[in-house]
């Protein structure tokens, strides 16, 4: 199906505050600045839906396009998957995490399971990265706990959410909104994964159900030998859209991965030539370290009045109706 002609996002003036572009690079139906009318009508179907639940925040477009791009603009489906969302959000105190989570121990938890964002691919994303072969929980729970494990994680999808894609944004003079992950794979084997299956599984399912449509390409390296084979079996299962995304590379992975990235944001242990005073897993460089192109969060701005925001409603409870 051919995009239809680049057009202004369709914005709501309740909902849409927003100080970057929102014009996506990507010319594909459903991405902000190619929707198509039907498109443009089931966002405001969806968000409909969503206030009669009694929902308020996180009902702006881009969000909207995101949940219904996750479901295949099916509006129900869409629906459901934003009510959950929500509800975990509400059970997690995800909403007060990203400005008071202080997770002190990162340093140490770094040397067993570095994940981190560093600088951008070409394309202006920010780079993400995981050394999945260096996970030891047995000496990570001596440091910290599955639980803080989880919530650094959060902290850092909400810090990515704002200020780190709007900061790219500004740079690249056009939408992003999904990362460029980089898994090292160097050092897995069959032995360690049901060992970190149960974390990497949950943290898994958070990106999936509750952060949608953030993943732009995926590089897989020093992938050990046969997973290509097992990887072939899987992508049966997997949606062609997102299976174009990842890329699954061995030990001589370096030419494709700086053909994504340039070698100046990418680390000298990954073929790059960066390498951070301190180091490039603690260093969080990139536009949003800029001040050129970085804003102060909006979940760090104070709240008018001094109020607190209004966090969504459960709407699994029932509100009585208001009296004559």
């Amino acid at each position: 199906m051919a995009a239809p002609a680049e057009k202004p996002l369709v914005l709501d003036p309740k909902y849409d505050d927003y100080d970057f572009p929102t014009t996506s690079p990507v010319p594909q139906p459903g991405h902000p600045g190619h929707t198509t009318p039907e498109q443009d009508e089931k966002v405001k179907q969806l968000r409909s839906e969503l206030e009669k639940l009694g929902y308020t925040q996180r009902l702006d477009t881009l969000t909207m396009l995101r949940f219904l791009r996750a479901r295949k603009f099916d509006v129900e489906a869409s629906k459901s998957m934003f009510v959950t969302s929500e509800k975990w959000r509400k059970e997690f105190g995800t909403d007060d995490l990203a400005g008071t989570f202080n997770y002190e121990e990162k340093a140490k938890v770094f040397e067993y399971y570095p994940q981190y964002y560093h600088k951008t691919d070409k394309d202006g994303r920010p780079v993400y990265i995981e050394k999945l072969g260096k996970i030891d929980l047995n000496a990570m729970y001596k440091i910290t706990t599955g639980e803080r494990m989880l919530q650094n994680l959060v902290t850092e999808y909400e810090k990515l959410s704002d200020p780190r894609l709007p900061a790219c944004s500004r740079k690249a003079g056009q939408l992003m909104e999904t990362c460029c992950t980089i898994m090292d794979l160097k050092g897995v084997g069959i032995t360690s994964v049901p060992s970190v299956y149960g974390y990497v599984r949950q943290a898994s399912d958070i990106s999936q159900n509750y952060y949608p449509e953030r993943l732009g390409k995926l590089y897989l390296i020093n992938a050990p030998w046969g997973f290509s084979s097992v990887f072939s079996v899987v992508k049966g299962f997997l949606d062609p859209v997102t299976v174009n995304k990842i890329h699954v590379l061995g030990s001589g992975y370096q030419k494709e991965l700086l053909a994504q990235v340039p070698a100046e944001n990418l680390p000298v242990e990954f073929g790059g030539t960066c390498a951070c005073e301190g180091g490039c897993e603690l260093s969080d460089m990139g536009p949003w370290q800029d001040p050129e192109w970085a804003r102060t969060p909006k979940w760090a701005l104070p709240k008018e009045g001094g109020e607190a925001v209004v966090h969504n409603e459960d709407p699994g409870i029932e509100k009585p109706e208001a009296s004559a």
